[in-house]
C-alpha cells in the first residue's frame, strides 16, 4: 500500500467558528444583491460602457466627498462608545479612522485636477442619499457598542476592494486622464484588500464573543447598502 506523505510545513486549515462561517455567508448574500444593483444603476453603467463623461467624473468626486468625510466621524464616534470590556476592539475602530480620516483631500486634489474648482467641491451640499446614510451610520454609533456597524464597512470596504479599481480603469480610458487625476480610487483599489482582511479578523473576534450579534450586523449591512445605492442613484438627480 503507497502512504502519501505530508510535507513537515503543511498545516490544515482550522475551520471556521459556526457563527462566523454564518454571518459572512449572510454578509456574501447580501453583497451579492448590492453588486448587481449597483451595477446596475444608470450612473454606474455609463462608467462600464465608456461612456463617461468629464462632467460625469467631477460629479461622482463630488457626491463621494462627504460620505468619506462622514466615514471617519461615525468610526471614531462608534469607537467612544465601546465599553471598557471591549477595549481592543475600540483600538482598531480607531486605526481604522485614523488611516481614512483624510483621505476627502485626494478626492479634492482629483476634482481639481481633473477640472474642477475647488471652492466648488467644498461648498456643495450633500446628496439626499448621502444624508441619509450618515444620519443611519452616526445613529447607529451612537448606541453603546455599535458593533454592528462591521456590516456597515463590510458594504463600504467592499466597494474599494470590488469597483474603485475597475472605475479607474475605465473612467482613465473614457477621459484619458492622468495618473494624479484618479488617486483616490486607485488608492482604494490598492488598499481597501488589506482593510477587508482586518475587517474578517475584527468579526471574528467580536463574534467569538458576541456571537448573537449576527443578525444585527446583517441586518446593518443590508440598510447600508440600500442607503448606498440611493447615494449614487441621486448623483443622476442632482
Amino acid at each position: 500500500m503507497n502512504v502519501i506523505s505530508i510535507p513537515q510545513t503543511f498545516v490544515p486549515p482550522a475551520p471556521l467558528p459556526w457563527a462566523l462561517h454564518s454571518t459572512l455567508r449572510r454578509l456574501a448574500s447580501v453583497w451579492s444583491d448590492f453588486e448587481s444593483q449597483v451595477q446596475n444603476t444608470a450612473f454606474i453603467r455609463r462608467i462600464s460602457e465608456g461612456k463617461m463623461r468629464r462632467d460625469d467624473y467631477l460629479s461622482m468626486l463630488l457626491h463621494h466627498r462627504q460620505q468619506v468625510i462622514d466615514g471617519a466621524c461615525w468610526i471614531t464616534r462608534a469607537a467612544s462608545n465601546v465599553t471598557i470590556e471591549f477595549a481592543d476592539l475600540r483600538t482598531k475602530f480607531i486605526k481604522h479612522a485614523a488611516t481614512e480620516h483624510l483621505d476627502y483631500k485626494m478626492l479634492e486634489a482629483d476634482y481639481v485636477a481633473a477640472g474642477g474648482a475647488l471652492a466648488d467641491i467644498i461648498s456643495a451640499q450633500p446628496n439626499i442619499g448621502t444624508e441619509v446614510l450618515s444620519s443611519f451610520l452616526f445613529h447607529r454609533a451612537n448606541q453603546p457598542d455599535p458593533f454592528d456597524l462591521l456590516g456597515a464597512m463590510f458594504i463600504i470596504e467592499g466597494l474599494g476592494r470590488s469597483f474603485a479599481g475597475q472605475w479607474a480603469e475605465k473612467i482613465e480610458e473614457s477621459l484619458s486622464l492622468q495618473d494624479d487625476q484618479l488617486t483616490f480610487y486607485r488608492h482604494h483599489a490598492e488598499h481597501d484588500q488589506d482593510h477587508m482582511a482586518e475587517f474578517e479578523e475584527v468579526l471574528a473576534d467580536i463574534l467569538n464573543i458576541l456571537p448573537d450579534l449576527s443578525d444585527r450586523i446583517v441586518q446593518t449591512a443590508k440598510v447600508t447598502a440600500r442607503l448606498y445605492l440611493l447615494q449614487i442613484e441621486e448623483i443622476e438627480r442632482a
